[in-house]
Parts: C-alpha cells; sequence; structure tokens
C-alpha cells in the first residue's frame, strides 16, 4: 500500500520483508498472510469456535451430571452415528445415552479445548497480534513468517485433536492433565494423538512468545519508552515469557510420554504396574509417575496466568477509557505483574499436596502461594482505585470489565483455602476446585477477552457491535456464569467429587438409605440439575453474541472516527481498519499511555502521539 509519507529506512526495510503482502491472490492475502492483523483475527477465530466446541462437551456431561442414564436430546441420536465406537466396536453412545467412556472422554478435551484451543490463542495471540503491534507504533509483529508458521502449528494441533473423537477408541480419557501411569498404558489411540496434538500446540507458543519478546523489545516507536508502554503490552510481556519458560518442560515430558506409549520406554511408568485385571504388565518399569506431575504443573500454575494477565490487560485499557482517569498505581501494576511472573514458577506443587509430600516442601509452597496472592490483590486495588471518582461510561465492554473485578475476586479468594495443604486434604478433586478455578477462567477471563472484543470491535471492522444485544449478552453471561459455579462451592464443601459421570448419584442418600458414612443429601445433588440449566442458558446467550459478532462486520454502526472512544493509546492514532504497515508515517510518543482528564487540557484525554501538551504535562 501507498503511503502518505516515505517512511524512515527502518520501516522501509521491514516492509521489504513483506513480500507476499503485495500479492492479491485470496489464498496469499487472507490464509496464509504474514500479516500481524490477519493472523490476530485467524487465532480469535479460531479460539472463539473452539470455546464454543469445548463449551458444547461440556452441555453433553451436563446433561448426563443431571440425568444419568437418560439419553441426550437430539445430540444423543446425532452422536450415536458420528462418533467413534470402542476398542471393541461397540458404540459410547448406545441410544443416546452417554457412557462412562464418552463422559471421560468429553471430561478430558474439554479442558483441553477450552484452555490450549480456546483461551490461549484468543487472549495471548489474537489480542496479541492484533494490537501489541498497534499500541507500541510497530508496522508488525518482529517475525511475520514466524508468526504465520505459529497460527498454522496451533492449527495442525487443534485438527490432530479433533480428528481424535472419530478414531477407534475415540479422544483421550486420561483427564486434560494426562496423567501417567494411566494415560501411558491406557488403550485408546486418542492419547496418543492427544500428546501429538499438544506438542504442536505448544510449539505454537513457543514460536508466538519469541516473537512477543523481540517485537515488544526492537520495534518501539520513538518515544516509546517502557512506561509509557500501555499496560495491556506490559501483560502481552509477561506472559510471553511465562510460555517460553514453562512450556518446554512440558513438551519435553509429552515427548517422553509419547514414547512410554509407541517405543515402550518407562519415564514415567514404575516397576510393577498391573492392569484392571491384577496382571503385571509388562513394562520395563524404572519410572516415576510424580515426575510428569511435577513437570505438567510447572506449566500449569504458570499457565493460570497466562490465561488471567492478558485479560487483566484488557480490562485496564477498558477501566482507564470508561472512566476518563488515569490508571491509579500504573508502575504499581506493572512491578507487580513481574512479581507474578516471578512467583508463578515456585508455586507448582501446591497441586500435589496429596502426593506424599513432607510436611517442609509443602511449608515451602504453601508461603509462596500465600505470597503470590499480593500482587493480585495489588492489580485489583490499583483498578478499584481508578474507578474511584471516575466518570464512568456504561457501555457493553465497560461492564465486561467491572464484571470481571468481584469476579476474578471471588476465583482469588477462594484459592487461599487450596493453598493449604489441612484445608485441601478435604478440598482436593471436589466440586470446590472447579468452582474455584472457573471463576478465575470463565467469569474472569472470559468476561474480560469479552470485554477486548467489544472494545477493539470498532478499529477491526470500522462497525460497532449492537449496543443493546451486547448488554444482553453481558447480562445473561452474569447470571448464568454465577448459576452454574456458584453452587458447586456447597457441592465442593459437601464432599462431591468431580469427575463422576452419575453426578455423585452413587452416593446419595435417597438411592443408598442405608448408607451411614459417605452419603450426599439430596439437596446437593439436586444442585445439579439447576447448575445444568445454568449451562443451558448460558450456551444459548453465547449464541446472541455469535449472532451479533458476525452481523455487525457488515452491518454495524459505522464509526465515526478513527478513535471512537476517545482514546488515548497509539493504536486509536491509524486508520480504521488499519493498512499494511498500520501507519502512514512512523507514529512519535510524546506522552503517557493513560492521559485523561489533564488539567488545562482541551479535550478530556491527550493521545500519546499528541505533540503540543499542556504545561507541565
Amino acid at each position: 500500500m501507498e503511503t502518505t509519507t516515505k517512511p524512515d529506512v527502518t520501516q522501509e526495510d521491514h516492509h521489504d520483508a513483506h513480500d507476499d503482502h503485495d500479492i492479491k491472490h485470496f489464498l496469499t492475502k487472507y490464509v496464509f498472510s504474514s500479516d500481524h492483523k490477519v493472523i490476530g483475527i485467524q487465532y480469535g477465530i479460531t479460539g472463539l469456535l473452539f470455546l464454543l466446541f469445548g463449551f458444547t462437551l461440556i452441555m453433553a456431561m451436563r446433561w448426563q451430571i443431571a440425568k444419568p442414564g437418560e439419553p441426550i436430546p437430539i445430540m444423543g441420536a446425532v452422536l450415536e452415528h458420528v462418533y467413534a465406537h470402542n476398542n471393541a466396536g461397540e458404540p459410547v453412545f448406545k441410544d443416546g445415552i452417554m457412557s462412562s467412556d464418552a463422559y471421560n472422554q468429553f471430561g478430558a478435551m474439554h479442558g483441553t479445548i477450552m484452555v490450549f484451543m480456546g483461551i490461549v490463542p484468543l487472549a495471548f495471540a489474537a489480542f496479541g497480534n492484533y494490537v501489541v503491534p498497534l499500541q507500541i507504533g510497530a508496522p508488525d509483529m518482529a517475525f511475520p513468517r514466524v508468526n504465520m508458521a505459529s497460527y498454522w502449528a496451533l492449527f495442525s494441533g487443534c485438527v490432530v485433536m479433533t480428528v481424535s473423537f472419530f478414531i477407534p477408541g475415540g479422544a483421550a480419557q486420561a483427564g486434560w492433565t494426562s496423567y501417567s501411569p494411566l494415560a501411558s498404558v491406557i488403550p485408546t489411540d486418542g492419547q496418543t494423538y492427544w500428546l501429538i496434538g499438544m506438542v504442536l500446540l505448544i510449539t505454537s507458543s513457543l514460536l508466538g512468545a519469541v516473537n512477543f519478546i523481540v517485537t515488544i523489545i526492537q520495534l518501539r516507536a520513538p518515544g516509546m519508552t517502557w512506561f509509557r508502554m500501555p499496560f495491556f503490552v506490559w501483560a502481552q510481556f509477561v506472559t510471553a515469557f511465562l510460555l517460553l519458560l514453562a512450556f518446554p518442560p512440558l513438551e519435553a515430558a509429552g515427548i517422553m510420554q509419547l514414547m512410554d506409549r509407541v517405543c515402550d520406554t518407562s519415564f514415567f511408568l514404575p516397576t510393577g504396574v498391573f492392569d484392571s485385571g491384577a496382571t503385571s504388565m509388562a513394562v520395563s518399569g524404572g519410572g516415576s509417575p510424580l515426575l510428569w506431575q511435577h513437570l505438567f504443573w510447572f506449566l500449569g500454575h504458570p499457565e493460570v496466568y497466562v490465561l488471567i494477565l492478558p485479560a487483566i490487560g484488557i480490562v485496564t485499557e477498558v477501566v482507564a477509557n470508561n472512566t476518563r482517569r488515569p490508571v491509579w498505581g500504573y508502575k504499581f501494576m506493572v512491578g507487580s505483574l513481574l512479581v507474578l511472573g516471578f512467583l508463578s514458577f515456585i508455586v507448582w506443587a501446591h497441586h500435589m499436596y496429596l502426593t506424599g509430600m513432607s510436611a517442609k516442601v509443602a511449608t515451602f509452597f504453601q508461603t509462596t502461594t500465600m505470597i503470590i496472592s499480593i500482587p493480585s490483590v495489588i492489580l485489583l486495588t490499583c483498578l478499584f482505585m481508578t474507578l474511584w471518582k471516575g466518570s464512568i461510561r456504561f457501555n457493553t465492554p465497560s461492564m465486561f470489565a467491572l464484571a470481571f473485578l468481584p469476579m476474578f475476586g471471588i476465583g482469588g479468594l477462594t484459592g487461599l483455602p487450596l493453598g493449604f495443604n489441612f484445608t485441601d486434604l478435604h478440598l482436593h478433586d471436589s466440586y470446590y476446585v472447579i468452582a474455584h478455578f472457573h471463576y478465575v477462567v470463565a467469569p474472569g477471563t472470559i468476561f474480560g477477552l469479552f470485554a477486548g472484543v467489544y472494545y477493539w470491535f470498532p478499529k477491526m471492522t470500522g462497525r460497532r457491535m449492537n449496543e443493546y444485544w451486547g448488554k444482553v449478552h453481558f447480562w445473561g453471561s452474569l447470571i448464568f456464569m454465577n448459576i452454574i459455579f456458584m453452587p458447586m462451592f456447597l457441592q465442593g464443601f459437601a464432599g462431591l467429587g468431580r469427575r463422576m459421570s452419575d453426578g455423585g448419584a452413587t452416593y446419595s442418600l435417597l438411592q443408598n438409605p442405608d448408607l451411614t458414612s459417605g452419603g450426599l443429601s439430596d439437596f446437593i445433588i439436586g444442585l445439579n440439575g439447576y447448575i445444568s440449566l445454568g449451562a443451558f442458558g448460558m450456551f444459548l446467550i453465547q449464541l446472541v453474541f455469535v449472532i451479533n459478532f458476525f452481523y455487525s462486520i457488515r452491518n454495524g454502526e459505522k464509526v465515526n472516527s478513527d478513535n471512537p472512544w476517545q482514546s488515548t493509546t497509539v493504536e486509536w492514532q491509524t486508520p480504521t481498519p488499519p493498512p499494511h504497515g498500520n501507519f502512514p508515517k512512523q507514529p512519535v510518543v510524546y506522552g503517557d499511555p493513560y492521559e485523561y482528564s489533564v488539567p488545562g487540557a482541551a479535550k478530556d484525554f491527550i493521545p500519546q502521539t499528541q505533540k503540543k501538551r499542556p504545561q507541565g504535562v
């Protein structure tokens, strides 16, 4: 694309590396593109589709939990004919009823899809790819073709994971954590597909992480100093380091477990493994199942922050813009990000209190777990203080961002009892854990991502999403999210264990009146029905978002400005939608990222690229 003014040498040279952009072939421009904006959209659409897919799986599981042994309406009859049979050639959906094998498969794939194929591509890759170069004034990512390779590695991993549903035996059944020795010896090939897919997904994340780090360090516009970067860029920067340092151990572990399955090694298989028939299995032995757990959770806990930090970054942008106030304690928030990133690597074993670790080791991880809550509280406190005396605009992105704050707060506070080994002994593997985790990643992280979609949609398309239906989507999501997850705390306190295909009915006092201990009240079991209704309602309300999203791309209200939110950050100083190269000329940054309501200013915001500034700014 021709520019109105000649770019500087660096930008021109960078453009020369994008020779494929000048080819107008559809596949080159929109499919195999190296433009960061197109790749961001590819990641976004892929992530949203897999979030919907993963939610569909949990809907089928919620029916089984609420009504065990009853055929699933419509879906059950379809799955009976299209879904994979087990290794014996029998349908796993017989007469439309979900078998325990299918329940295990859906449970394992639900977690995998939502985390690795849904939220990570959307939170880190989609928003990061589209927004970060624009916010730092860069023409593109540092390595455009590596960026393209990263997306197609993710896409390949997603294809492998999806195909596993239709092979004999079905998909993986060992849970999203894939614990050995079960995962190493389980007879379904779906577990092998899971490992191959996971290696591809991790490779994608590593390529993206390196690209983001180099881009943020090397391609910032003149004047874009470290503490002039928007908070969202800082969040992506720290997230990239988390991926770069935490994912390689799991990739190595995934390859080793794959070798255990296909090459008869014993990295994670101990001596004396027995099958269900109490027959000793022919394995060389000498491996450690606990080693897999350590390697998995060394990634697993930083992964929580991989999910949440981009969402916090988005919420910060939206809150600052819609309160018309500078971010309170910006440098404290940046410092908290860095501390969170460091501490996230030394808390992983609080997931493993029941593995028999010593009291001294448990004490160390209890201490670090309590300490890591401090920077999280600082982040929330700064955001709440930003709201104080602000002129809050209650539009759709603002409402999702505001709801994020208490929902993430509930998720964080309910995690503290799980950080102590003496309380975790009772709550571990119960529905309490599900409730805690999902408050962090569902009404927490996903609300932040919805805020970002509504906020940057006008920049991406030149149109707004419908505000009325956006608020319908918000209120429906807020209500149904809490209907789903709040009762799970009660179920967890009562001792209802997770991963039971009948929802704990086996332990119901109603069905087993002779139980003298370990029984669950009819009230606790009955909550499953209300939770499932909430899940079905949640699914329907997301269809409102899907329709609004795709309809608004072509038919939404046109924005009358390149900066419809009257924001200060650099991405709003580009044409809408941004052209190739992003900026007609190299932007120069003169101010801080959140200069709202500055005394003496002509407007209630001062763009970062504005050269003439009020005295004292």
